[in-house]
C-alpha cells in the first residue's frame, strides 16, 4: 500500500524517466515477486528497466539490478532459458562497475550455476 502511495506521488512530481520512479516500480515488483504474483512482478520490473535503460549509463549497478531481478524472477518461474542471458548480462555489468569481491558478483554467479543445472 505504501509503495503504491509513494509511486503515485513520484508519478505526479517526477519526470517519467527519473531514476527514483524506476526505484518505486522496482520495489513494487519485488513485493509482487515475494507474494508469488510473478506476472505482476514482471510488469513492474520491466517498467523499472525501461526507465533505467534511458536514465542511467550502461554499466550502472542499478541497471544491472533490474536485469538481475528479472533474471531471478524467470528462475522462480522456471523459465531458465530466459533467466540465463539476463543473469549473465547482470554479471558482466557488475564486473564492470563493482569490485571483484563485491557480494553481488558471488550471488549472481551462484544464480547462474543454479540455472545452468536446470537447463
Amino acid at each position: 500500500e505504501y509503495y503504491e502511495k509513494s509511486l503515485k506521488i513520484r508519478e505526479i512530481s517526477l519526470p517519467p524517466t527519473h531514476p527514483n520512479l524506476a526505484t518505486s516500480y522496482n520495489n513494487i515488483g519485488q513485493m509482487y515477486s515475494n507474494m508469488g504474483e510473478y506476472s505482476k512482478a514482471l510488469e513492474y520490473y520491466e517498467k523499472s528497466l525501461k526507465i533505467r535503460e534511458k536514465a542511467l549509463p550502461p554499466t550502472h549497478p542499478d541497471l544491472a539490478i533490474s536485469y538481475n531481478n528479472i533474471g531471478h524472477l524467470y528462475e522462480k518461474m522456471e523459465e531458465y532459458s530466459k533467466a540465463l542471458p539476463l543473469l549473465e548480462k547482470t554479471l558482466d555489468m557488475f564486473r564492470k562497475s563493482l569490485l571483484s569481491t563485491h557480494p553481488h558478483i558471488k550471488n549472481v554467479k551462484n544464480a547462474i550455476d543454479r540455472v545452468k543445472e536446470k537447463l
